[in-house]
């Protein structure tokens, strides 16, 4: 008899709910709530700016980036894709929120102001799988370039994917950013960890993880069923060989 183990955990929520119960990774966690008028209304007065996304989504679908502009005429305003609205008050902010989010439940997140390219804004997709052993190891890292107008990274929204290193010399020079890349490494196999304490048949993850200006990395969110084609785009094509042989060996059905 065939079976799958179930291996996909869909909720953002239940992930990032997860992740913090471990008090070393929550510190690499923006602050995270269900979205609701109070919270977003707190959230934007303590942090200015976040980012509000479904419960249950991919490909950046429905992210909303929105800020409160301070001063004595306060103004707030959201994006979403490419268009760009503001607003003279919370109320009729949220009212418009409310009418262009997609269906079902939102979180809001702590906005972080991540590293740019050539102005553009850029994440870390560290590729976590389980390896023959049934160990945890990092099996690929790259960097995911935001299209000039737009406010995430993914690849389906236009992004473009980018080895990470040149990304990273930019901004902290050559050795530092070897040095770098092996920090996230080791975040990426100690999210893993972590969360597949609650979710024990997960297999691989795919952690965003963006930098903020002090070169702190912050995990903005975990796939568990991460695309593995994204790694086609390195020249070095071993990594993408290693990330895909790892991927078909976990998809095969088992017999019992």
């Amino acid at each position: 008899m065939k079976f799958r183990v179930k291996s996909y955990v869909s909720s953002k929520w239940d992930k990032t709910a997860a992740l913090i119960k471990d008090k070393d990774v929550r510190s690499y966690v923006p602050e995270t709530h269900r979205m609701n008028s109070e919270s977003l209304r707190k959230m934007l007065n303590r942090f200015s700016m976040v980012y509000i996304k479904p419960v249950s989504g991919s490909f950046g679908k429905g992210v909303m980036r929105v800020e409160h502009m301070g001063g004595q005429s306060p103004r707030f305003s959201y994006q979403l894709e490419f268009k760009k609205r503001t607003f003279n008050s919370f109320d009729s902010l949220y009212h418009s929120i409310l009418e262009h989010k997609r269906k079902g439940p939102y979180l809001v997140q702590r906005g972080i102001k991540l590293l740019t390219h050539n102005k553009r804004r850029f994440d870390v997709r560290v590729m976590v799988q389980r390896n023959e052993e049934g160990k945890w190891e990092t099996t690929g890292i790259i960097g995911r370039v935001a299209h000039p107008e737009k406010i995430v990274t993914n690849y389906h929204s236009g992004g473009t994917p980018m080895k990470l290193r040149p990304l990273l010399k930019t901004h902290l020079g050559s050795p530092k950013s070897g040095e770098y890349e092996r920090v996230l490494a080791k975040l990426g196999v100690r999210a893993a960890s972590v969360l597949s304490k609650e979710y024990p048949s997960i297999q691989m993850i795919g952690a965003d993880i963006g930098i903020d200006s002090d070169f702190n990395p912050w995990i903005i969110e975990i796939n568990t069923k991460p695309d593995p084609y994204i790694f086609k785009h390195l020249k070095d094509r071993s990594v993408y060989r290693k990330v895909l042989r790892y991927y078909r060996a976990v998809r095969k059905p088992h017999r019992v």
